[in-house]
């Protein structure tokens, strides 16, 4: 078992910027797709971006490409969201979650997640 806590949500202006970061509980000594899924009341969850153990592949949404970008500590213990020219769409509560595979084409699928944080939630006001 691993448990995963969110931190570094918060509430800020059109075009502003916050780092999330997700921290397991313990190493993940196995291949493993680690990172982002976001929802708003009202509608199912959706993947945002991922990123393989050991520096590999990362997958990123097209709603925030060249906005966003994950990235991982060495110890494969902390996985990091920048969030930058934030807009008012991108306000949600942003889960962390991990799969026990590489991640690849399906990452956005959040059924193939096993574990998932409580979230943090991002607002961005207009």
């Amino acid at each position: 078992q691993v448990q995963l806590e969110e931190s570094g949500g918060g509430s800020v202006q059109a075009g502003g910027s916050l780092r999330l970061s997700c921290a397991a509980s313990r190493y993940i000594d196995r291949e493993n797709c680690m990172g982002w899924f976001r929802q708003v009341p009202g509608k199912e969850r959706e993947g945002v971006a991922v990123i393989s153990s050991g520096g590999g592949s990362a997958y990123y949404a097209d709603f925030v490409k060249g906005r966003f970008t994950i990235s991982q500590d060495n110890d494969k213990k902390t996985v990091y969201l920048q969030m930058n020219s934030l807009k008012p769409e991108d306000t949600a509560l942003y889960y962390c979650a991990v799969n026990y595979v590489w991640c690849d084409d399906y990452w956005s699928n959040s059924r193939r997640y096993g574990y998932w944080g409580q979230g943090t939630q991002v607002t961005v006001s207009s």
